[in-house]
């Protein structure tokens, strides 16, 4: 099988800084990949490699199964990218930002035209079509960003942080919309800071740090591996609770002011842990993706 994207020992560096420190991954056609990690973990680094922003250092890169060496104006047709900024012109109302930018692509003009009517419709914002980018809302410029990615119907999507900055309403709406380019058949490399959107969206992901590849895989297998099923958390826990769930061997988290325990029996510890140590403060969930990131990159503050 050609991966739509294959990479192989990964290398970026800044000076004496390697932000990118030989990761290897593909992603397969069709696909939702998603690139996890704290600020500074190497996933914009990887995601400007992959359009061509920035070159690599070392390593091979691969796209549509041609080396990007050399080939990147082939590459680059077949590719859609949303960055992390909003970078539409301000002097351009919505729908001319979206045709100025099919001319890249040597779309003729009435195509250009019925593109733009079409992708405006998909994303909700045909009702502000004729507006300067300067009048939207930081929410809506990002959806402009998302819906401009589209104009050359790419093989691959490339979204570095696509809803950041958007409410509830629209980052659903967005996801939806995602969803639906993911059913269609369009290739996906997403990285961004929400869980619950990795969850939803991303068949396989990568979580990094220090430009490295800690884990791979699906989203729920990462969560029942690392994580287990349940988590329970007990808010100022004792020291004959913290001194039990040692005894147990039961896999937990001491924060001192809060206990995160994991565990694949979550009722049955939680009905002893709540009835013999404490009833109050002391909740039980599902696992998340959340919990697995934190567990692997750690729950100090990133600069």
């Amino acid at each position: 099988m050609q991966y739509i994207v294959e990479a192989r020992g990964l290398t970026k560096t800044f000076g004496d800084i390697r932000a990118v420190d030989g990761i290897s991954f593909h992603i397969l056609p069709g696909e939702c990949f998603g690139m996890l990690g704290p600020n500074g973990a190497g996933k914009t680094s990887t995601i400007r490699m992959s359009y061509g922003f920035s070159p690599m250092t070392a390593g091979s890169l691969r796209i549509f199964g041609h080396e990007v060496n050399g080939n990147w104006r082939d590459i680059k047709s077949r590719i859609g990218v949303c960055p992390q900024d909003n970078n539409l012109d301000p002097d351009l109302t919505v729908a001319e930002n979206l045709e100025l930018y099919a001319h890249y692509f040597e779309i003729p003009k009435e195509e250009a035209r019925r593109r733009t009517k079409r992708l405006l419709e998909f994303i909700s914002l045909e009702h502000r079509r004729d507006a300067k980018v300067t009048e939207l809302s930081g929410g809506l410029m990002r959806r402009l960003v998302i819906t401009r990615a589209l104009i050359n119907n790419p093989e691959l999507l490339i979204l570095d942080e696509p809803t950041t900055g958007l409410d509830p309403q629209s980052r659903h709406q967005v996801w939806e919309r995602l969803e639906e380019l993911r059913f269609r058949g369009l290739s996906t490399l997403l990285t961004t800071h929400y869980m619950d959107e990795a969850s939803r969206l991303c068949d396989r992901l990568v979580i990094m740090d220090y430009g490295k590849i800690l884990v791979e895989g699906k989203p729920a297998d990462l969560i029942k591996t690392y994580v287990g099923r349940d988590v329970i958390e007990v808010a100022a826990p004792s020291r004959e609770l913290q001194d039990f769930v040692v005894a147990q061997h039961m896999e937990h988290e001491n924060l001192s002011h809060r206990l995160v325990i994991y565990t694949h029996e979550g009722e049955k510890n939680f009905r002893e842990i709540s009835t013999r140590f404490s009833n109050v403060g002391c909740t039980l969930r599902m696992a998340s993706l959340e919990d697995v990131f934190l567990k692997l990159t750690g729950r100090g503050l990133r600069e």
